[in-house]
């Protein structure tokens, strides 16, 4: 029963991807993820862009990867890639040797092109393929990166023990992701309306159960992994999913809508939710490092 739900679930996000990368590509640009604002900003679609690459910067800095060209990350996996922004910005910062995979092979088809149209075919490549069980060896990265992909994945503990796997001795383990807030010590788990909205962003996003900032610590604990940090970035994020809103609104936003799907529809009417879990302090926008040992 468990691999059939699974299977319906890997199908919809692969659908869903497939469906909508296009139109967000089209208003946003090719990098997938929420921008690292200064608390209560007010910008424009560009400086959304710069956002974004400043939500990989901040992220990298976060995790304390350095710039020294001989320290530097040399090979990194982009675990749910998207269109491979993230992917071809390090494969150009770092001049590392960057592999992306995704589910949606729209995706991984238009990541290849973008990296061919920019030059970086020989620095970065997408394929599809499962996070849960990633077509690499034991120990080939010394950069794992997962920027907003936790969010879809069914079993947490497989995923962190994957992204875990591929970690060369040394290498850093960097994942930002949606959580709901961390339990207090007298709370056995979150309270009903609390559940029933992100069942409501679950369906609309193909999503499965959420979890908290505090259980992906511990499972990285439990992998004996080093120098793990968590942080709240919330606040940092705020002025994304009302800009999103506000895009989805303009003319061209409502075509390209209309055009794509359902699926895609239904994650746009979706966004509202998003934002009464943000400003309820249910849903956290968390970063989460650490380090494999040597």
């Amino acid at each position: 029963m468990e691999a059939a739900e699974d299977s319906v679930l890997k199908k919809g996000i692969a659908e869903f991807y497939d469906e909508s990368s296009g139109v967000w590509e089209d208003i946003w640009g090719d990098h997938m993820h929420h921008g690292f604002y200064d608390p209560d900003s007010t910008v424009d679609v560009s400086g959304h862009r710069a956002a974004q690459i400043r939500m990989i910067n901040e992220a990298l800095q976060f995790a304390g990867v350095s710039e020294d060209p001989t320290k530097r990350p040399k090979s990194v996996v982009d675990v749910g890639c998207g269109i491979g922004g993230s992917s071809r910005y390090i494969a150009s910062k770092f001049g590392a040797k960057c592999q992306g995979i995704t589910l949606s092979p729209v995706q991984a088809q238009r990541a290849n092109a973008l990296a061919a149209a920019q030059g970086l075919s020989d620095k970065a490549s997408f394929q599809v393929a499962d996070a849960l069980e990633q077509p690499f060896p034991d120990g080939q990265f010394d950069l794992v990166w997962s920027m907003e992909s936790g969010e879809h994945m069914p079993d947490k503990a497989k995923f962190v023990n994957e992204l875990a796997r591929v970690t060369a001795p040394g290498g850093t383990i960097i994942i930002v992701t949606w959580c709901h807030r961390d339990l207090a010590p007298t709370e056995e788990s979150l309270q009903p309306w609390e559940r029933e909205l992100l069942n409501k962003i679950c369906d609309s996003f193909y999503l499965p159960a959420w979890c908290s900032t505090a259980e992906y610590v511990k499972l990285l604990q439990s992998l004996s992994l080093q120098d793990i940090k968590a942080e709240d970035w919330s606040q940092y994020v705020a002025p994304f999913w009302p800009a999103v809103i506000r895009s989805a609104l303009t003319w061209k936003g409502l075509t390209s809508l209309l055009r794509s799907g359902w699926k895609t529809i239904k994650g746009a009417l979706a966004m509202p939710l998003m934002i009464k879990g943000f400003k309820k302090d249910l849903i956290k926008f968390a970063i989460i490092t650490c380090r494999k040992p040597e």
